[in-house]
């Protein structure tokens, strides 16, 4: 996804002026996709350049109403039926995870209920916004409630494998892989220790021979 399509899918709901369109924006894809009054004005300025949105109306202080056009709207299908979409390409937490052998089980675990508490805030986020929000029958309306959900079903499930995770990471299978890890760890240091004492060669006697 980019900003400048969801501008345009925004606007083809309806024409909209620039402060209508960020309000807009705030409400509905600020939690998929965030930007800021700045951004959202300059691809306006980029998509009136390229001829994807003109400028239908003006109003007192310099009011704008923007609405897409045909060729915006040709973009906009395009991007929907023929971009594959990017997806998230790394998880900085779930790298983590691969390593948390190096450090203690306590630790280990404390990271883990703490992934947890954030994906039940980004629920209880999801669930204020479902209470609060105006469903009506409109497009944005309806599609905005199916990508909500996805929101409120995926941060449970994560919620649910890190609870599940922080038990896992102090079973006994779990304790003898981070044994493991240290026991090679401190090895390599003495290791490197040994070598350093060898290099230095052996004391002689540090008296004057004449």
């Amino acid at each position: 996804m980019s900003l400048r399509h969801a501008v345009l899918g925004l606007l083809s709901e309806a024409p909209a002026s620039g402060y209508d369109l960020m309000k807009l924006f705030n409400a509905t894809l600020s939690m998929v996709w965030p930007a800021t009054q700045s951004q959202v004005y300059g691809e306006l300025g980029k998509l009136t350049t390229a001829g994807m949105v003109e400028v239908t109306a003006h109003g007192p202080r310099g009011r704008k109403e923007y609405a897409i056009t045909d060729e915006g709207l040709t973009e906009l299908r395009h991007w929907l039926t023929q971009v594959e979409p990017s997806g998230p390409q790394r998880d900085d937490g779930l790298l983590r995870v691969f390593f948390l052998g190096i450090v203690t089980p306590l630790e280990a675990q404390a990271f883990l209920l703490h992934q947890a508490e954030l994906a039940a805030r980004t629920r209880a986020m999801c669930e204020q916004v479902d209470e609060n929000a105006q469903w009506d029958d409109e497009m944005i309306s309806v599609y905005g409630r199916i990508a909500l959900e996805y929101g409120l079903r995926m941060s449970a499930a994560q919620e649910e494998w890190a609870r599940w995770a922080a038990e896992q990471v102090t079973t006994a299978k779990a304790r003898r892989a981070s044994e493991l890890a240290h026991a090679q760890h401190e090895g390599h240091g003495r290791s490197h220790e040994a070598h350093g004492e060898n290099a230095e060669g052996p004391k002689g006697d540090e008296t004057d021979g004449t």
